[in-house]
């Protein structure tokens, strides 16, 4: 079965670098899954991140090779505008995905919708129904440029998911946000994820990604060096090579595997320590 988005020997180099950023990446997709892309800083999430939203080729240049396939077309053949309307990208910085030119959170929400021309009632309709969902009601009159970094990223993701997107790329969006407004974010990710969108997610915040992700990918200057559901990806004994944090329960129980303590699986949840060191071997659970 053929994913919604689709990367074949794909590599990149940005105009003024001499070194390959990408490295002749194969990637398949799934529609509707949540994947998760990790790896140190330089290995080439943001850039991958480009190519799927389309900024590489359409905006940056440099010199791509492979094949780009999103829902079975090329990316060449999309402009970058209809790539817009398919792909919803939320950068690391929320403060510039701000507009800069509306004056409460209502309009900027509504800001992309007016640009394709929606009728008035049905841009009311749908920003009122994403306020609500993402839980900023009472931000609705507020001065977007006034907010705090955790409320400018649910309004970025909210002036996001209000375009309806059939995929959600998100460059790792609680970077600059404290435990609340973590959880305020991955709330509204896990939604969309229940709602059956297309995720792909950078994020360094293991033990959520443990928590929500159905598969990891792993980079590494440039090329996929793991990638698999995200139980098998943690457990993988490659996957300490690359100097990545593991989820916390699992560095601990990894740790205590080093002292002797016998795992009857890895784990990945906190819930799950007490069972991977029981005396007597269990099935290693699901999910």
């Amino acid at each position: 079965m053929s994913g919604i988005i689709e990367l074949k020997n794909v590599s990149y180099r940005y105009p003024v670098g001499d070194e390959k950023v990408l490295k002749d990446i194969h990637l398949s997709i799934e529609k509707g899954s949540f994947t998760a892309i990790v790896g140190n800083n330089g290995s080439g999430k943001t850039t991958l991140c480009n190519t799927l939203r389309g900024f590489i080729p359409h905006f940056y240049k440099g010199e791509l090779d492979g094949e780009v396939m999103i829902d079975g077309k090329s990316m060449l053949d999309y402009q970058l505008g209809q790539l817009g309307e398919k792909i919803g990208y939320v950068f690391q910085n929320p403060f510039i995905q701000i507009s800069g030119v509306k004056e409460t959170v209502f309009d900027e929400v509504a800001y992309g919708l007016e640009n394709l021309g929606v009728a008035v009632e049905d841009i009311r309709t749908r920003v009122e129904e994403v306020l609500t969902l993402v839980k900023i009601t009472h931000l609705r009159g507020k001065n977007p440029n006034e907010l705090s970094g955790g409320q400018r990223q649910r309004v970025a993701l909210a002036a996001i998911i209000v375009m309806d997107p059939e995929l959600l790329v998100i460059d790792e969006p609680t970077s600059q946000l404290d435990p609340i407004g973590t959880e305020h974010v991955f709330d509204i990710i896990r939604l969309m994820k229940e709602r059956g969108k297309t995720i792909l997610l950078v994020e360094h915040k293991m033990d959520l990604i443990a928590e929500y992700a159905d598969r990891v990918i792993v980079l590494h200057e440039g090329e996929v060096v793991l990638n698999g559901p995200v139980r098998e990806v943690f457990g993988n004994p490659d996957y300490a090579k690359y100097g990545i944090q593991y989820p916390h329960v699992t560095e601990v129980a990894l740790q205590l595997q080093k002292e002797g303590v016998p795992l009857n699986f890895v784990p990945i949840r906190n819930e799950e320590l007490a069972d991977s060191i029981a005396r007597k071997k269990e099935g290693v659970p699901h999910g």
